[in-house]
C-alpha cells in the first residue's frame, strides 16, 4: 500500500526518469537560440519606441532610494495592460521558440536577425547619444539582461516537465550543454556583475554575510522539507540528496565574505580557484563526482552540490572583476562606461569566451554543469554576455524604450524565482504533466508566465521588494 505522501505525486519515478540521462544539444544551437530570444526583447523595445512619454512605465513610478517606495501615477488597470502587451510580444513568442518552434531554431535565428538589421538600418540615420544618455542606457541594458536570464529560467523550470519541451534543452546528466544547464550559473553571473563588490562600494564581513544569507539557508531547508513531505520528484544527480540551489547561493556568499580584495583582483583569485579545481577534477575527482555510488556520510550524499561550490565561487569572483571593468571602473572613467565602449568590449569578451569554451571542451574536459568545471564557467559567461551584447544593439535605435516587463521584474528577481518554484510545484502536484497534450501544455506555460508577470507588476506597483542576496 502506498504511503500517504506518495499519493501527492504518483508519477514521481516517471518524472525523474523524464529528466535523467540527457546529453544536451550543440553549442551552435544554443548560440542561435539565445540570440533569437534576446532579439525578441530587442524588437519589443525598439518597436514601441519613439519617446518616453507619460504612458511609459518609467513615468508610472518615482522611486525613493532610501525606502524603496513607489509612488504610482497610473491606475492598476492600465499598468497591467502594459504588462499584458509585453507578455504577448515577448514571452509568448519565447515560449513558442522553446517548444513547438524548437525544430526551426536556425530559421528563427535568420528571421530575427533580418528583422533586427532592418530596424537598426531604418532608424539609425543621424542618431547619436550623449555621454549621460549612454551611461543611463547602459544601466537599462544591465537590467534588461538580468531580467531576461531570470525569466528564461522561470519558464524552463516548468516547461521541462512537459513533453512539448525538447529533451536536448533540459539539464545534462554528466557532460554536455543544455539550455537549462546555465540556470544557476546565470543567476550567479547576473548578481555578481552588479554586486556591491563589483561596484567597490562596500566590503562585507562574515557576520553580515551570515545574517544576509540566513534567509537562503532557511529556504534551502524549507525546500527539503516540502519536497520530502509531498514526495516531490528530485533529480539526485543534479545537486545530491539534500543539497539545492539556495545552499549554493548561501555558500558562495559566505566564501566571498571571507576575502576583502579590490574588485580588480577578484578575477585573479577566481581563475586561480577554477584552475586548481580543474586540476583536481582531471586527477580523478571527476570520476568520483560523476559516479552513481554514494556513501552514507553527508559529503558523499551531496558530493555534486558541495564540490561544485568551488566552480560557482570562482565564477562569482571572475564576474565581480568583469562587472567592475565593463560597467563601473574608476570614478574618472565615465566615458568608458558609456554604451559604445561597453558594447564593443562586451562583444569582444563574449566571442573570446565562446572560443575558450570550444578549446576547453575539445582539449581539456567537456562542459559539465554537474561539476561546474572550467568549461562550464566559460560557456555560462559566453551565453550571459551574449544576451547582454544583443540587448546593447538597442542603443543604435533612437528613442528606444525599455519594456514594462523589464521594469517590474528588475527589483524582484529572487522573489519572482521563488514564486516560479511554488507555481511549478503546484502544477506538477495537480496534474500528470507527462500526459497532457501539446496545446494544453502551451496554454499552461503561457498562463503560468502571465501569473508571474502580473505578480511582479503588482509588487512593483506597490513598492514591494524581496532581496537578501
Amino acid at each position: 500500500m502506498d504511503s500517504p505522501a506518495s499519493t501527492f505525486n504518483p508519477n514521481k519515478r516517471l518524472k525523474e526518469e523524464f529528466v535523467s540521462n540527457l546529453t544536451g544539444t550543440s553549442m551552435m544551437e544554443l548560440f542561435l537560440l539565445i540570440s533569437t530570444l534576446s532579439m525578441l526583447l530587442f524588437l519589443r523595445s525598439v518597436y514601441s519606441s519613439t519617446k518616453k512619454g507619460p504612458n511609459s512605465a518609467e513615468a508610472l513610478a518615482k522611486k525613493d532610494d532610501n525606502i524603496n517606495a513607489v509612488v504610482c501615477n497610473k491606475n492598476m488597470g492600465s499598468y497591467l495592460a502594459a504588462v499584458t502587451l509585453d507578455v504577448l510580444c515577448i514571452v509568448f513568442p519565447a515560449i513558442l521558440c522553446l517548444t513547438i518552434l524548437a525544430d526551426w531554431t536556425y530559421t528563427n535565428a535568420v528571421v530575427m536577425t533580418s528583422l533586427v538589421a532592418f530596424f537598426i538600418l531604418a532608424r539609425r540615420s543621424g542618431f547619436s547619444v550623449s555621454q549621460e544618455e549612454g551611461v543611463r542606457s547602459l544601466r537599462t541594458n544591465i537590467s534588461a539582461y538580468r531580467v531576461a536570464m531570470n525569466f528564461l529560467t522561470c519558464i524552463c523550470i516548468l516547461a521541462v516537465d512537459f513533453k512539448i519541451f525538447p529533451r536536448r534543452y533540459a539539464k545534462t546528466e554528466t557532460y554536455g550543454t543544455g539550455l537549462m544547464d546555465i540556470g544557476v550559473g546565470s543567476f550567479i553571473v547576473a548578481n555578481a556583475l552588479v554586486s556591491r563588490q563589483a561596484r567597490g562600494i562596500a566590503k562585507m564581513n562574515l557576520r553580515n554575510a551570515i545574517s544576509s544569507t540566513c534567509p537562503l539557508i532557511v529556504l534551502g531547508f524549507a525546500r527539503i522539507f516540502f519536497t520530502s513531505s509531498v514526495d516531490y520528484q528530485v533529480h539526485v544527480a543534479e545537486y545530491g540528496v539534500h543539497w539545492n540551489f539556495f545552499f549554493t547561493l548561501a555558500a558562495v556568499a559566505l566564501l566571498t565574505s571571507m576575502i576583502n580584495l579590490p574588485p580588480s583582483y577578484c578575477g585573479i583569485l577566481g581563475w586561480f580557484i577554477l584552475v586548481v579545481y580543474e586540476v583536481f577534477l582531471l586527477l580523478g575527482l571527476n570520476e568520483y563526482l560523476l559516479s552513481n555510488e554514494r556513501g552514507h556520510d553527508i559529503i558523499s550524499q551531496n558530493k555534486e552540490g558541495i564540490f561544485s561550490i568551488f566552480g560557482y565561487w570562482g565564477l562569482y569572483l571572475v564576474c565581480v572583476q568583469l562587472g567592475n571593468y565593463l560597467f563601473f571602473g574608476k570614478p574618472g572613467d565615465a566615458m568608458l562606461r558609456t554604451n559604445d565602449w561597453a558594447r564593443i568590449r562586451v562583444w569582444i569578451i563574449c566571442l573570446l569566451f565562446w572560443l575558450l569554451t570550444v578549446f576547453l571542451d575539445r582539449h581539456v574536459e567537456r562542459v559539465s554543469r554537474r561539476m561546474c568545471n572550467v568549461a562550464y564557467v566559460t560557456v555560462t559567461l559566453a551565453m550571459n554576455l551574449q544576451v547582454f551584447a544583443v540587448l546593447t544593439l538597442a542603443d543604435s535605435v533612437p528613442g528606444y524604450k525599455v519594456a514594462t516587463l523589464i521594469e517590474v521584474f528588475d527589483r524582484n528577481l529572487l522573489g519572482s524565482f521563488l514564486l516560479a518554484n511554488v507555481l511549478t510545484g503546484l502544477v506538477n502536484l495537480s496534474m500528470d504533466t507527462l500526459s497532457v497534450s501539446p496545446f494544453t501544455a502551451l496554454a499552461i506555460l503561457v498562463g503560468y508566465a502571465y501569473i508571474l508577470s502580473v505578480a511582479a507588476a503588482v509588487a512593483h506597483f506597490y513598492g514591494i521588494r524581496l532581496k537578501f542576496w
